[in-house]
């Protein structure tokens, strides 16, 4: 993408910021926020080897700071445009946006699922492609599904488990929440990707990009439903951790 003068500087400011606020999460003290319903010590016992100690966490207290940091960013900015945004546009419209980024992302959903040597999905993903674009209008509707073509999730994550690559450690990412060392590689790998074949053209059209990657980050947490500390417990960051390291698993085995 050749960005003019005006998308680099605004990129170095968004880089400062989250350079700052990495600084202040790494000094801060470790504190569970909100405090959680009933503490630690009402459940735990020293001598038992609990499921959600078996997650490699040894950036723990950077991780819970940046979880910690992620759910205010979460409450007061995300949410509100979100809301902002569900508020304004009726649901067709959003149906309609949610159905073209999909057809968009299958892009990265066809290239991991051949590096995967995986045929069945390959060819599924592409006829996705063709009769959501061509049948679909662009996308705008999902015709593939009704007709039994299944949408296949597939990232470079994945690709490099299902070729042996461990997890590494447990990773909290700013604004994009729980992953780990592999799929924080495969993050970078996906999105340089789609950068370097560039299927949408973005080198000639800046204004484009940043809607399409605007509507994306909208998209995803308007079709998410999760929130954050709205469990009570006072596990909750251990249990995202586990069900996050156990998901990916029964993902990359699937």
């Amino acid at each position: 993408m050749k960005l003019g003068y005006r998308t680099h500087t605004t990129r170095f400011f968004i880089l400062m910021v989250i350079a700052l606020l990495l600084t202040s999460c790494a000094a801060a003290p470790v504190a569970k926020w909100p405090p959680p319903v009933r503490p630690e010590d009402d459940f735990i016992k020293p001598d038992v080897d609990y499921p959600f100690k078996e997650v490699h966490d040894p950036f723990e207290g950077f991780n819970r700071n940046i979880y910690k940091f992620n759910a205010k960013f979460d409450k007061y900015v995300y949410l509100p445009v979100v809301n902002t945004y569900e508020f304004i546009t009726p649901k067709i419209f959003r149906t309609g946006v949610s159905n073209v980024l999909d057809n968009i992302g299958e892009f990265d959903n066809l290239v991991n699922s051949i590096l995967q040597l995986n045929l069945k999905k390959t060819g599924i993903t592409a006829g996705r492609f063709v009769v959501n674009t061509i049948l679909g209008v662009g996308g705008l509707m999902d015709p593939a599904t009704t007709i039994g073509l299944p949408r296949q999730n597939e990232d470079f994550g994945q690709t490099l488990g299902y070729w042996g690559a461990g997890n590494g450690p447990f990773i909290v990412l700013p604004i994009l929440g729980p992953s780990n060392l592999r799929d924080t590689i495969g993050i970078a790998a996906d999105a340089t990707t789609f950068r370097l074949i560039d299927p949408l053209n973005f080198d000639h059209n800046e204004d484009l990009a940043w809607i399409y990657f605007g509507l994306t980050a909208v998209d995803e947490r308007y079709k998410s439903k999760s929130r954050y500390f709205e469990t009570g417990s006072p596990f909750e960051y251990e249990l995202i951790r586990l069900f996050y390291t156990r998901g990916r698993k029964v993902l990359i085995e699937n």
